[in-house]
């Protein structure tokens, strides 16, 4: 099989980290850049080594473009998802999908309607790390899933920029909220509950007093007897831990989300006298994302498995209703 041409559209730093990662890729191959500004498309094709450039509309009309991932900031997310999916091109969407569960709902519907597959692109759902965790937890070995405590949060260098900018979508919940309820929303799956049964009990944190969105918030999370315990924070670091507590034991990554370049690789299954250390090889996970959706597509799916469509609209529910709840 040929390997799918990939357009980037937008020209950050997420779309930069993209690029590098094409190479480790099986499926794909870096083709094209769009941009809102065609100059600014040109200049970054050429600094990575794309050979087509233009604008948005320019790129995603091609024929010789055969997947898309969008780069965008948060707010043009659906717009520039749902203009590729038009134009019959698979996507590939950083997360979130959209910044609301009404325009996550409306991406996926024009999927539908294109009949094409538009994957979000929570990066370390793609790799042998989760694939292992599923399995841990389907197994039984852990027994029923009683509570989940994840966390992701980092210092931002300044107070400024998309981060801090209520109009971009700025704030801890949408950029790095969405890992730690993600991953409750698909333990939740795989333990054999519905996530869209996830609701918001409680929630709490701190809004800038300057620019009024969220900077540090935590949330609990109920569905059945699974309560699931969620942090966030763009101001200060916080534990990247993931730990799933059963009523016949544990399981602990140290580091559930790994980094732009490689996924996470080990956990512990804490069980009374048969606990054991798990390594598992480490891959790009941007590489491994976009592969997903080459496989979707050929496959004729609408959806990746590692991220289904339930799980999408689950996680923009959640983060909609904890925003809510802080006011936001």
């Amino acid at each position: 099989m040929a390997r799918a041409r990939w357009a980037i559209l937008g020209t950050g730093a997420i779309a930069r980290v993209f690029a590098a990662a094409l190479p480790d890729s099986s499926l794909g191959v870096l083709h094209a850049v769009g941009s809102a500004d065609a100059a600014r498309a040109d200049a970054f094709a050429r600094e990575i080594g794309a050979r087509v450039s233009g604008t948005y509309d320019d790129v995603v009309r091609r024929d010789d473009v055969d997947a898309v991932y969008v780069a965008t900031v948060h707010t043009t997310h659906a717009e520039v998802a749902m203009a590729a999916l038009a134009a019959g091109k698979p996507v590939l969407c950083e997360k979130p999908l959209a910044p609301s569960l009404d325009q996550t709902s409306a991406v996926l519907t024009a999927a539908d309607r294109a009949q094409r597959p538009v994957v979000e692109a929570y990066k370390y759902r793609f790799t042998p790390f989760s694939e292992r965790i599923e399995r841990e937890i389907r197994s039984g070995r852990i027994g029923a899933v009683r509570e989940i405590h994840a966390s992701f949060g980092f210092a931002a260098p300044s107070r400024t920029g998309r981060l801090f900018d209520p109009l971009l979508a700025g704030g801890a919940i949408y950029d790095v909220g969405g890992y730690p309820v993600s991953s409750a929303v698909a333990i939740a799956r795989w333990a054999g509950l519905d996530p869209a049964g996830l609701t918001v009990q409680a929630a709490d944190g701190e809004v800038d007093p300057d620019s009024g969105v969220d900077i540090d918030a935590r949330a609990r999370l109920v569905v059945g007897d699974l309560v699931a315990n969620v942090a966030a924070s763009i101001t200060r670091p916080l534990s990247r831990e993931i730990r799933i507590v059963g009523d016949a034991g544990e399981i602990v990554a140290p580091s559930g989300w790994g980094s732009g370049a490689r996924s996470a690789s080990s956990f512990e299954v804490r069980v009374p006298g048969a606990g054991a250390s798990i390594v598992l090889p480490e891959v790009n996970p941007f590489a491994a994302e976009a592969d997903a959706l080459v496989a979707a597509a050929a496959a004729g799916r609408r959806a990746a498995p590692q991220m289904p469509w339930n799980d999408s609209r689950a996680t923009a529910g959640i983060l909609d209703t904890w925003r809510a709840m802080l006011g936001r």
